[in-house]
């Protein structure tokens, strides 16, 4: 039983959700790319004012921990341990990949035989995933991987697969023509989701050493450089 603030800034999306006992009780989002540093401390003062509460009375920052953009994952993770080392409270990490599953998962049938696939863009045809079934249990590790024919061909045999992510159109280019995958159109990670994942490890007293935690990239983050300085 615990008033949380959720972060989550893994994609393009940038988000705050504020919850009490697992419960939302205001959000603040944007997808506007690159804006997650100046909207993110922001979006938590909306938050808190729209339920008319105090910076004190949270206890407990739950973070978005990836896989994901690995700018938007520092700005998520910084901003998350500097609140509670400033309030003295614990650091909740959530699965970026768990919570968009669960939010899915709310959305369509859970028969025994479907999992749900949330997929994450990794650039070029990569996308980063995870299978998860209608309790949200994992099935499988979470990955990145090149989006092909072959792609999850052991698990199309049994079960039928929802994709949804902001990788969609990776998955819809290669699998359009499989009977057994479907696709959630506009479901994109969300603090919302968050909520109830964080109150039940708040509740268990699962938290991060703020010391030592790191997001979770899975894959080691290469700079680009912009071809407009080459000569």
């Amino acid at each position: 039983m615990a008033l949380l603030i959720s972060l989550e800034t893994a994609t393009r999306v940038c988000s705050v959700a504020l919850a009490r006992d697992g419960k939302v009780i205001a959000v603040r989002e944007s997808s506007e790319d690159q804006s997650h540093s100046s909207q993110i401390t922001v979006f938590i003062e909306e938050v808190l004012a729209k339920a008319g509460v105090g910076m004190h009375e949270l206890e407990g920052i739950a973070v978005s921990e990836g896989p994901g953009s690995y700018t938007g994952l520092r700005i998520g993770v910084s901003t998350a341990k500097g609140l509670c080392y400033a309030l003295n409270i614990p650091l909740i990490a959530i699965s970026t990949l768990r919570a968009m599953a669960l939010g899915a998962s709310t959305e369509h049938d859970k028969s025994e035989n479907t999992l749900f696939c949330p997929v994450i863009d990794a650039r070029r045809m990569e996308v980063y995933y995870g299978l998860y079934n209608g309790n949200n249990d994992e099935v499988g590790e979470v990955k990145a991987e090149v989006v092909e024919e072959a792609f999850l061909k052991n698990h199309f045999q049994e079960n039928r697969i929802v994709f949804f992510g902001d990788a969609i159109e990776k998955c819809q280019e290669i699998l359009k023509d499989n009977p057994k995958a479907q696709f959630l159109q506009n479901h994109l990670p969300t603090a919302s989701n968050m909520a109830i994942l964080a109150e039940r490890k708040f509740n268990a007293k699962q938290f991060e050493d703020m010391a030592y935690f790191e997001p979770f990239y899975l894959k080691d983050f290469v700079a680009v450089k912009s071809k407009k300085f080459q000569l």
